[in-house]
């Protein structure tokens, strides 16, 4: 098949990569234009305009598909299909309507649960057993269009955000191939989503990352490894930000924020959590014996009052 494909981050690589294997012919691959990153800041491609590079693929990087001269540009592509994972900009009804076959989104979870931005992030945070991939066709609404194929994976206790990130891309990259075929042929009749059920995985708010240590034990770990490893969640403890990168629950109780030991317990509004792993401010991650190497938390230690 004819397709263009539009990413952006490192979830859409593997997809891409999968399209390529199989023999499609890629007429264009739209990223994000490149931007500052790293330490240094320096202007670097996305990952997946770095991918299509590697494989001589011909990149666009337009600011917007509102642009019609962008469209117009789009539409003479003469598509059968467009493949878009996690691309970053809306697009218009025109672009959805010139492939032959519309446009395939493949979106982390299972529709209409968590339509939006951050779909891993919050199942995990709210606690959900599974997720999953659909392949969804496009149309005006935010993921509200229907599905053509789905697949479910359990999230398991030490799941985190970037461990379910690695296994729902290569999961999407398994199914886009077959969902193209079976959509191309009409083996596969696209489902309408139910109306029950939707919820919003609005975008991830730095806000939130502060550790709430009157919650529940289970919900302060249910946001760690939530937010592990973007934007990282944390506390404050002398002054000093920790960002909290793992840890356990133990059947301890005390006032909520409180070390409870000398080895980073801390109370909360049910039971308690034990650090396992943590950052100190322009350090590396570290694990709870070597962290406490040179940052002692004496029993009795509170949290830093959230102002």
């Amino acid at each position: 098949m004819r397709l263009a494909f539009m990413g952006t981050p490192a979830f859409a690589v593997p997809t891409l990569k999968a399209l390529i294997a199989a023999g499609h012919e890629i007429a264009a691959v739209y990223s994000q234009p490149p931007a500052p990153a790293g330490r240094g800041q320096s202007v670097r491609p996305s990952p997946v305009h770095q991918a299509a590079l590697d494989a001589g693929l011909r990149v666009f990087t337009p600011k917007s598909f509102k642009d019609a001269d962008v469209q117009a540009e789009f539409a003479a592509l003469d598509l059968d299909a467009c493949v878009v994972v996690a691309y970053g900009q809306i697009l218009p009804q025109a672009v959805l309507d010139a492939p032959r076959l519309g446009c395939l989104n493949v979106h982390a979870s299972l529709l209409p649960r968590w339509r939006g931005a951050a779909p891993i992030h919050r199942a995990l945070m709210a606690g959900d057993t599974e997720t999953g991939v659909c392949i969804m066709q496009m149309e005006a609404g935010l993921d509200t269009g229907p599905v053509l194929m789905r697949e479910a994976v359990t999230i398991g206790a030490d799941d985190t955000t970037a461990s379910l990130h690695d296994r729902l891309a290569l999961l999407g990259a398994a199914l886009i191939n077959p969902a193209l075929e079976g959509l191309s042929s009409g083996t596969i009749i696209p489902e309408t989503q139910p109306e029950e059920g939707v919820t919003y995985a609005r975008k991830i708010d730095k806000a939130e990352a502060r550790i709430d240590w009157a919650k529940p034990a289970s919900e302060v770990d249910r946001l760690v490894r939530g937010l592990n490893p973007f934007p990282g969640a944390w506390t404050e403890i002398g002054g000093e930000r920790l960002k909290i990168l793992g840890g356990h629950l133990e059947a301890k109780s005390g006032e909520p924020g409180t070390f409870l030991d000398d080895t980073l317990l801390v109370a909360c509004g049910e039971g308690a959590y034990r650090i396992d792993r943590a950052q100190r401010a322009g350090k590396a991650p570290m694990d709870r014996e070597t962290l406490l190497r040179g940052f002692s938390v004496p029993t009795g230690t509170k949290v830093s009052p959230d102002e």
